[in-house]
């Protein structure tokens, strides 16, 4: 490809944000490092601002992680890239990435492998922009983007998980409303919905708050009632009243007596999707 490619890196340690860079430029010296950012978040918005035909993204970070920050970008209206992760752990990530289009290395990065991963990268990126201009990504492709990332994202909360699963699921909660504390039935929560600093607990009759976020608490409730349909909410599958789509083919779950309507990101479209 003639044109010089752009590249963002994501990471939380800011030495290893170096670490790549200076490898990237041995392996990848016409590659053009263009932004970093510390967190899935902050990727996300660099990634919508720069439009980088390569992002690099560390699994495991905070707040929003690598794949709930893929899940977004891939969406964005602007994108037309690539998304290579980078992670530590193996155990979980090899088998899916071996069978999927999206790539990846393992920490610590080793030369031969990020050279590997380049030559990939600037062929798939090379046959997309062969194709004519404005020309839609293929279902297909799509498809396998949802079902990596979906694997990909259930072996992961398999493993931050793992020391609850032998736990019995959440029974009560203990919630703040003003200066109350009071417990909520679990079963008569509608759902929860988390933005920096709290989880919103909303029944029929109430909201309150808790401190625990998404991640933490979805392993403690019971996944044949509660489903994470978003990375900021999770909703009790018994008050859902209708799924809908709207003009963008974006999922809109609608609520028994709730007036609220809750979003389905990406990364949990197939959730509701018609056998």
């Amino acid at each position: 490809m003639s044109e010089k490619l752009r590249a963002l890196i994501a990471d939380d340690e800011r030495l290893l944000r170096e670490q790549l860079k200076t490898r990237l430029a041995t392996a990848w010296p016409d590659l053009e490092i263009v932004g970093e950012a510390r967190d899935g978040q902050e990727a996300l918005q660099k990634a919508d601002e720069l439009r980088p035909d390569v992002v690099f993204l560390d699994i495991r970070m905070p707040g929003l992680t690598g794949l709930e920050a893929a899940s977004e970008i891939v969406t964005l209206p602007s994108w037309n890239g690539e998304v290579v992760f980078v992670t530590a752990y193996d155990e979980y990530a090899v088998k899916a990435f071996e069978q999927g289009a999206i790539d990846y290395l393992l920490k610590p990065v080793e030369a031969e492998r990020l050279e590997q991963t380049a030559q990939r990268v600037k062929a798939r990126l090379q046959a997309r922009r062969a194709q004519p201009v404005n020309a839609p990504p293929s279902q297909a492709d799509e498809l396998a983007l949802d079902a990596l990332l979906q694997k990909l994202m259930k072996a992961n909360q398999g493993l931050a998980g793992a020391s609850a699963a032998s736990e019995p699921p959440m029974r009560w909660i203990q919630c703040t409303t003003g200066s109350t504390t009071r417990l909520i039935d679990v079963k008569d929560v509608l759902f929860f919905r988390s933005d920096e600093k709290y989880t919103r607990v909303q029944t029929r009759d109430q909201e309150a708050f808790i401190r625990t976020p998404i991640r933490e608490l979805m392993p403690r409730l019971d996944g044949n009632q509660f489903w994470q349909i978003h990375r900021s909410t999770i909703v009790n599958l018994g008050f859902i009243a209708a799924v809908t789509r709207d003009d963008t083919g974006r999922q809109r779950v609608q609520i028994q007596g709730h007036p609220e309507v809750l979003e389905v990101s990406r990364t949990f479209a197939h959730l509701f999707r018609a056998s």
